[in-house]
């Protein structure tokens, strides 16, 4: 057989992780990578948290999977936290961001058709965005890279340029169910929206009666330094979709939404095998005792403001290879002026550094919530090597 035993559906480098110490990775013949990609958003309390090894632990020796045919104790709970946390009204746990961006969309459209507006089913959605890898969620992107192979999409989804409010009240029609957008776009290279842009789609949103979801998959649960980015921008969405940095590392997503927005979510309508299993829920409720306290919140932001400002004075030396410095707290990107990916592969392989490579010419900069000073002194210092020695090999004179 030609084909390997991992569909190769990914194009794997040679990084062969098989143990984490907090912030740090280390691979199968022993070598220790600063790990500044955290799988990507996910591992926001690094690699060995010990209050999160524990709750999985003392959860996994009780209960681990249990149908939702019966009554969830764990998930009630974790539900109301995230209510008493959040905007929302109620919340459904899935499996994944991709399954939580699907129950948004599910959710806007049931809004409506519960409603007998049965025509009302398209959602207005932003170029360059990721939501996803399901159909609906691939649907709801412009992107190409991710259509070929798949066609034909679903229906239901117009694409308008990002931060183009003037686009999105022009794209309003008679299918119209609602906005579906990133506050700070991941894979489209940590581009954050305008206040004016999020505060504007709530304006038509409510001027309509549409539903504006955002998808805080890759920007929500502390990583910008408040618990959801819709804080920074005061603006409360109907419906949110929630992922990656919720379970720790453990497999986790979460679809919330106000009393209203849910009116067409009942019985019968939506569910998941695994979504909201016990073992999901004690992950969850560990990491939001470390992340939703305000003093963990404001240190992540204080973080932040120091690793971007030591960036932007380190990219002022290579004004031939680097542009700006852009995100919020600890989801920062780096824009090139070269294509990033070569550039994060040499970061990994020479200098052991991992970072994340992004759309936009942009590469990601995602660490652990819980680094130190010590951990960013590292990242400075492998990042100054790392571009010294590309500069000499990639960059013409």
């Amino acid at each position: 057989m030609s084909i390997t035993p991992l569909m190769p559906v990914y194009p794997r480098c040679g990084v062969r992780p098989v143990r984490g110490e907090h912030c740090h990775l280390i691979s199968e013949d022993g070598t220790r990578y600063l790990d500044f990609a955290s799988g990507i958003a996910v591992n926001l309390l690094g690699h060995s948290n010990e209050h999160l090894i524990g709750a999985i632990q003392r959860q996994a020796a009780t209960l681990m999977h249990v149908s939702n045919l019966y009554g969830s104790p764990q998930g009630e709970h974790l539900a109301q936290r995230l209510v008493d946390l959040t905007f929302a009204d109620t919340v459904f746990f899935t499996n994944s961001g991709a399954e939580a961006v699907e129950c948004a969309i599910k959710t806007a459209r049931a809004y409506h058709q519960h409603a007998g507006n049965s025509e009302r089913y398209e959602l207005i959605t932003f170029k360059n965005a990721f939501h996803g890898r399901t159909m609906a969620t691939i649907s709801a992107s412009n992107q190409e890279k991710m259509h070929k192979g798949f066609l034909p999409l679903l229906e239901g989804f117009r694409y308008v340029d990002f931060d183009d409010l003037e686009g999105a009240r022009a794209a309003i029609g008679p299918n119209t169910a609602g906005f579906l957008v990133e506050p700070i776009q991941g894979e489209g290279g940590i581009r954050d929206a305008s206040p004016e842009f999020l505060q504007g789609l709530r304006a038509l949103a409510d001027e309509h009666d549409l539903m504006l979801i955002f998808d805080e998959v890759q920007c929500g649960v502390a990583r910008t330094g408040d618990l959801y980015a819709y804080e920074l921008y005061g603006v409360t969405p109907d419906i949110m979709a929630s992922a990656k940095g919720i379970g720790g590392g453990f497999p986790l997503g979460a679809c919330l939404a106000t009393e209203k927005a849910a009116r067409g979510m009942v019985i019968g309508t939506h569910g998941s095998t695994y979504g909201g299993n016990p073992l999901a829920m004690a992950a969850a409720e560990a990491v939001l005792d470390v992340v939703a306290e305000p003093a963990f919140l404001a240190d992540v932001k204080a973080k932040g403001e120091r690793l971007r400002g030591r960036l932007e004075q380190f990219i002022g030396n290579y004004p031939d290879m680097f542009e700006l410095v852009r995100g919020r707290g600890l989801m920062l990107g780096v824009k090139m002026k070269i294509e990033p990916r070569a550039f994060v592969a040499h970061m990994r392989d020479n200098h052991h550094l991992l970072t994340v490579a992004a759309g936009d010419m942009t590469f990601r900069v995602l660490p652990p919530l819980v680094i130190d000073d010590s951990h960013i002194d590292e990242f400075m210092e492998k990042l100054s090597a790392a571009t010294a020695s590309y500069a000499v090999e990639a960059v013409p004179a």
